[in-house]
């Protein structure tokens, strides 16, 4: 599947249907950003705005991955093809979807963490001037802890967002 052709196919369609990117969006219900990503080819729309796309445009969702009207001949042969690309693109989309979460979780924690890293610390020393090992002990424990729980709730937080979408009107243009 080549996203550049589908997306030229994508913007031929919409200037066919005398469609701005911006009115396209508003249609679709995202940016003209995101309209503009797709038609460059730089993202795949979403499997629900490519059948929206198929219903407004009179086309077949595969039609549309193809980046071309297809014949009888041409449906089966490019259905696999673009199946088999689309679960590709996918799994890379939601890749891509996972890290931005992660970052969006460790720049919204950034406070979080340095203040249980300067009681670690602060614990650290207190042991050191006290000459006492348990409280040491004590230390790593609570930076094994805080890191379990880092990890714990930033995962819990990429799942709800990246595989739910329960953020999806917070989440960038894709």
């Amino acid at each position: 599947m080549d996203m550049v052709k589908m997306g030229s196919f994508l913007a031929e369609l919409r200037k066919e249907h005398n469609l701005t990117q911006a009115e396209l969006g508003e249609k679709l219900g995202v940016t003209n950003k995101t309209i503009s990503r797709w038609e460059t080819g730089n993202y795949m729309p979403p499997v629900e705005m490519l059948e929206e796309l198929s219903n407004m445009y009179g086309m077949t969702i595969n039609e549309l991955l193809s980046g071309k009207k297809l014949s009888t001949e041409e449906y089966k042969e490019m259905a696999e093809t673009n199946i088999k690309e689309t679960l590709k693109a996918s799994t890379f989309e939601l890749k891509e979807k996972q890290e931005y979460f992660k970052k969006k979780w460790l720049r919204d924690h950034v406070a979080v963490m340095v203040f249980v890293g300067i009681c670690i610390i602060g614990v650290f020393v207190a042991g050191a001037i006290m000459r006492n090992s348990l409280v040491g002990y004590v230390a790593i424990l609570m930076l094994v802890l805080a890191h379990g729980w880092r990890n714990n709730a930033m995962m819990t937080y990429v799942e709800r967002y990246a595989f739910d979408g329960s953020e999806t009107s917070k989440k960038p243009d894709m």
